[in-house]
């Protein structure tokens, strides 16, 4: 059971470092003006292939041949640099043009927030779905082996319509809120919906500071919609909740506590 848990450990480990090296190489430097984004917002989307002129933005001769993550393979077309994150990985080829570009990251920025929320969602629930449950009389939703529910572990149905209907709706509004900003907003950036109740996005002219924070989030949520599908797959194969299979990452205290018992109790 332990050996699912070491392979998604070390999955991602390997990403998160191989990650760090790709994003390292990308200068955040390296934001050219984006003013678009996706056919889906009706957005006007520059058709040639100038950049802002400015010495700190790299010119098309400036920008690499190779692709940063895969050195091997030619960088692709439509990946400049411009939007953070980006080390020219598109291996399949989906971003033909600059309209598909924008629609590609729109989406990932969506999936790399759910994905983060998830991240956390998923093992919260594991360590505290039964006491809050039963600080309100309710059943818990969790299995025999305090696995969530989900579509391989099963236990959908537990879950409230009412619950889904709230989500859906919640989704919508969200979603058309972010289609609105993107048609109104001069220079919009893919994922932007203006919420920052914290202050703490960069003001307009601190575009370094800006794309730092951009790619913070992008490496984050990145990481994150790897880790919920190793949770995923980790608890489908081993069928024990991730909680008590690697309970080190979880509960770190109480596994400290049990270390220290049995090495109290095997030197008396």
């Amino acid at each position: 059971m332990k050996t699912s848990a070491l392979i998604t450990v070390g999955l991602t480990g390997v990403y998160t470092t191989s990650q760090a090296f790709a994003f390292t190489a990308s200068s955040v430097n390296n934001a050219a003006h984006v003013g678009s984004t996706s056919r889906v917002f009706s957005a006007t989307v520059p058709d040639n292939d100038l950049f802002q002129e400015d010495e700190n933005y790299p010119t098309e001769s400036e920008l690499p041949k190779y692709s940063q993550s895969i050195p091997f393979l030619a960088r692709p077309k439509e990946l400049k640099m411009e939007l953070a994150g980006d080390v020219g990985f598109d291996p399949l080829g989906l971003a033909k043009n600059r309209e598909l570009l924008f629609e590609y990251r729109e989406a990932e920025i969506k999936h790399s927030r759910l994905a983060m929320l998830a991240a956390i969602g998923w093992p919260a629930s594991e360590l505290y779905d039964v006491k809050v449950a039963n600080l309100f009389n309710k059943a818990p939703i969790l299995d025999a082996t305090d696995r969530v529910p989900s579509l391989f572990n099963g236990g959908m149905d537990k879950i409230s319509p009412v619950y889904w209907g709230f989500v859906l709706g919640l989704t919508a509004a969200i979603d058309l809120y972010g289609v609105s900003r993107a048609r109104s907003v001069v220079g919009y950036t893919p994922g932007d919906l203006g919420f920052d109740p914290l202050g703490l996005y960069p003001p307009v002219d601190d575009q370094e500071g800006r794309m730092k924070m951009q790619l913070a989030e992008i490496k984050h949520g990145r990481l994150s919609m790897i880790a919920v599908i190793a949770f995923t797959v980790q608890e489908f194969i081993s069928g024990e909740g991730i909680i008590d299979e690697t309970p080190l990452f979880f509960k770190p205290i109480e596994v400290l506590e049990n270390i220290l018992e049995e090495v109290a109790n095997t030197t008396v």
